[in-house]
């Protein structure tokens, strides 16, 4: 087992990527924090997980409960060995139809909930520990008409993510960014667009992924996985995309072929 004896986080842990993660976690012998703002859709992950995750109702953004939750996982763990801060939101709009509001709260959520987790996090993290982030190909591509605000969300986390490289490699902690390509994942089923425009839009999306398909949670959470292990105890200040070839060889998409 990969993850036997260690102990970890995962911030929006109830559902797509994180509770693909979760799951992984445990089987590879984790005992594993998970949150959630919904607490319905959290205590049911909890309850398909098993007895080694704690679940909590915790907003990133929210400090009394952010308090709350660290002082559990002390309280229950003692100490951290991964963290995957992987809480946020997905929202789309032209430029013209962004609100201040909704760039705010993209924003915060993507950026600073990150950001405030991971100070959280590390009185609690061990040397050796691992911080994941959860970032996108969003701001590599440029995808035009929908997404500015969140590629800025997500740029904004690959930037951070250096930054804090620098800082957390005295401390041997390492740090590394995750950043998914098309994802099937719930968050599309949120996107505020009517059906058919989802619809025709994740059409000509999948038509620009080289492996002609969505990408599944569980493939992301395989390089969560990589990222938290010891396998990749030499891996710091770093991305690995998983994207179905989009950023790695465009001109391989369906899109192109004769």
């Amino acid at each position: 087992m990969k993850l036997k004896n260690k102990t970890a986080l995962i911030t929006g842990g109830n559902s797509g990527i994180g509770l693909a993660t979760a799951r992984l976690f445990v089987a590879e012998g984790a005992r594993v924090a998970i949150t959630g703002r919904n607490h319905t859709t959290l205590e049911a992950a909890a309850a398909r997980l098993g007895p080694n995750v704690l679940a909590f109702t915790s907003d990133v953004l929210d400090s009394k409960a952010r308090g709350v939750l660290f002082a559990a996982i002390k309280d229950k763990f003692v100490n951290l060995d991964i963290v995957f801060a992987n809480a946020g939101i997905g929202n789309m709009g032209s430029i013209e139809e962004t609100s201040e509001a909704m760039f705010d709260e993209v924003l915060r959520t993507n950026v600073t909930g990150a950001f405030l987790t991971i100070q959280a996090a590390l009185p609690l993290l061990r040397t050796g520990a691992s911080i994941i982030l959860n970032g996108s190909t969003a701001p590599i591509v440029g995808f035009p008409n929908g997404a500015g605000f969140y590629a800025a969300s997500k740029g904004g986390l690959h930037a951070m993510s250096r930054s804090m490289a620098g800082e957390l490699a005295p401390r041997g902690i390492r740090i590394n960014v995750v950043a998914p390509g098309f994802i099937q994942t719930p968050i599309w089923e949120r996107v505020p667009l009517p059906a058919d425009a989802v619809n025709a839009m994740t059409k000509r999306l999948l038509g620009s992924v080289p492996l002609d398909r969505w990408g599944q949670a569980e493939e992301v959470a395989k390089a969560v996985l990589f990222l938290g292990s010891d396998d990749s105890s030499y891996v710091h200040g770093s991305e690995i995309i998983v994207d179905g070839g989009v950023t790695g060889t465009m001109y391989g998409a369906p899109v192109y072929r004769g």
